[in-house]
């Protein structure tokens, strides 16, 4: 086979940083192109990921094995995920020894240098894999460790210079041991505590964190498990995120005292209670609008129940709000306010300019008549608005249903002329905090 023109120009190193990019299996397939690249893939830095490498799960035990005793390049990424090679019947001892497995590798040479590690185990034993991280710690920057048992003696030593990124999902870990590890990464900018349990508060002091998420929900209904989140100090901090959702959320408290840079928020509506100093949001309701938050721009709530007024409430208590995503339960199509306003009495409460929402996505749209007065209310009064995207349901798709969404929301008469009009018909909005989106959309105005 011959080499091509473009591929021969390149330097080596330039071609095993492309290879790198690749998953693994076609990165390894790159040496049957041309007598050139037969070496290239050997030497470049090792992205190994287990997930779909083989077809039958005996059979990765010795491939993975045999990758990390021939490969001489770095290690760049190694993703492992015990149960890609459990069987059905496995016994303890059998899963305690796939377990021992993947400590021998993570202590391989091949792994040396390594950026970028997701580790998932398969029981809450503890294992000598945080003896292994720590030698590979000096050179890591994304880390996530899964279904793994701390000891507050593993830990200790822990230490990340250059970790950008920390995700610790069904971890037992001790609230000192967890507070040590953030501590241990001061250059930590994005951590996610995902299921984890074992502690009852995390007390947040960074110089470099940009963002949290943190999802209760946890194994065991026994186990200790995270109620208070406090933001103590977090200068760069600009996402605040609370991931459960409200059909199985668990009872969180954070606090924000030191947070001057926090854009996006994400919170639900009947799990979590959220103090900004004095001032104090328990589920939806604001205990006061003498104190304002000015920095945030994004909001994500669920809402049990779709209701105008406690909007308009949070709009004055977060003054400068230009994106607002709503996530409704079943209730709030079910059930609820009218969201029918008395015109005047509204307008002598909030003038059009005050206002200052730019983008509305709304999921579960079913056309009822609570959440078309609510929508109604932004699409003749908004002035700022750009965008409105509502989420239906495949079976809603028609022209039929959308002609009359149309008359339904008024849009002929609404007040911002060069707002766009949505429906998707994605059945969730997913990652609707950060970035919509949309599957199939048509485009009504």
């Amino acid at each position: 086979m011959e080499e091509a023109s473009t591929s021969s120009d390149l330097p080596d190193d330039l071609l095993g940083e492309i290879i790198t990019l690749l998953p693994t299996k076609d990165g390894a397939r790159t040496q049957i192109l041309a007598r050139r690249w037969r070496h290239l893939w050997g030497s470049s830095p090792l992205n190994l990921d287990c997930r779909g490498l083989v077809k039958r799960r005996i059979q990765l035990h010795d491939v993975v094995s045999r990758i990390l005793t021939s490969h001489l390049g770095p290690g760049r990424r190694f993703w492992v995920d015990i149960y890609d090679f459990v069987r059905v019947g496995n016994t303890l001892n059998e899963l305690l020894q796939m377990n021992a497995t993947v400590d021998q590798w993570l202590g391989s040479p091949a792994l040396r240098n390594l950026q970028e590690l997701v580790v998932s185990l398969s029981c809450h034993i503890v294992y000598p894999t945080a003896l292994y991280i720590s030698r590979l710690s000096t050179t890591l920057r994304v880390v996530t460790i899964a279904r793994c048992n701390f000891h507050d003696s593993t830990v200790q030593g822990l230490r990340f210079p250059q970790l950008k990124q920390l995700e610790l999902e069904s971890v037992r870990i001790s609230e000192c041991s967890l507070h040590r590890m953030i501590v241990g990464c001061p250059a930590l900018e994005c951590l996610l505590i995902n299921c984890s349990f074992g502690f009852r508060c995390i007390r947040i002091n960074s110089l470099s964190l940009r963002s949290i998420g943190a999802r209760v929900s946890c194994p065991g209904g026994n186990e200790l498990k995270l109620g208070e989140l406090v933001i103590e100090n977090a200068p760069c901090l600009k996402r605040l995120l609370h991931l459960d959702r409200n059909v199985d959320g668990d009872h969180l408290h954070i606090s924000v005292i030191s947070a001057p840079k926090l854009e996006t928020l994400r919170y639900l509506s009947n799990f979590t209670k959220i103090s900004f100093g004095s001032a104090v949001i328990q589920g939806l309701c604001v205990d006061s609008l003498a104190a304002v938050v000015r920095t945030v721009k994004i909001l994500a709530v669920d809402m049990h129940v779709l209701s105008l007024d406690t909007v308009i409430k949070l709009m004055g208590f977060f003054p400068c709000l230009d994106k607002l995503y709503i996530e409704c339960s079943f209730h709030s199509f079910q059930s609820g306010p009218t969201n029918v306003w008395r015109l005047l009495k509204k307008q002598n409460r909030i003038r059009y300019l005050d206002i200052p929402l730019k983008t509305i996505v709304l999921e579960q749209y079913r056309g009822t008549k609570s959440q078309v007065s609510f929508l109604t209310f932004f699409v003749l009064h908004a002035r700022l608005l750009e965008a409105m995207t509502l989420g239906i349901r495949i079976t809603d798709n028609s022209e039929e249903f959308l002609a009359e969404q149309r008359r339904k929301l008024q849009l002929e008469n609404r007040v911002s002329t060069d707002a766009r009009f949505y429906f998707t018909t994605d059945r969730y909005i997913r990652n609707y905090w950060t970035k919509f989106v949309q599957k199939t959309e048509i485009v009504l105005t």
